[in-house]
């Protein structure tokens, strides 16, 4: 699987077959907030959208930036990987969607 960090677009994405799945993120306050993640119907279930937040709180890591999570998916990663020290965004409403 390759990770593409596609920076003028704030987006960490990656394809397969003809098919893109994709993090995009904001950097505000010293973090990088996971704002919303996309996997095609027919990608879902690879582990593409965790390798995607993976990615980006890696990178954010590297950085000295704060993992933090607007996006409900990325918020549950964050919740199985405490190691991150990552926080909840300000906009982040629960029930499964993401702040777009």
């Amino acid at each position: 699987m390759e990770i593409m960090h596609d920076e003028s677009r704030n987006q960490f994405r990656m394809e397969a077959e003809g098919l893109v799945a994709h993090v995009a993120y904001e950097i505000t306050d010293g973090g990088l907030d996971i704002r919303h993640t996309i996997v095609p119907k027919p990608l879902e279930g690879r582990g593409i959208a965790s390798a995607l937040v993976k990615a980006a709180y890696d990178y954010a890591k590297e950085h000295g930036l704060k993992p933090v999570a607007t996006c409900a998916y990325a918020v549950a990663w964050l919740q199985r990987h405490p190691e991150y020290n990552g926080e909840i965004g300000k906009d982040y409403c629960e029930g499964g969607s993401c702040a777009l």
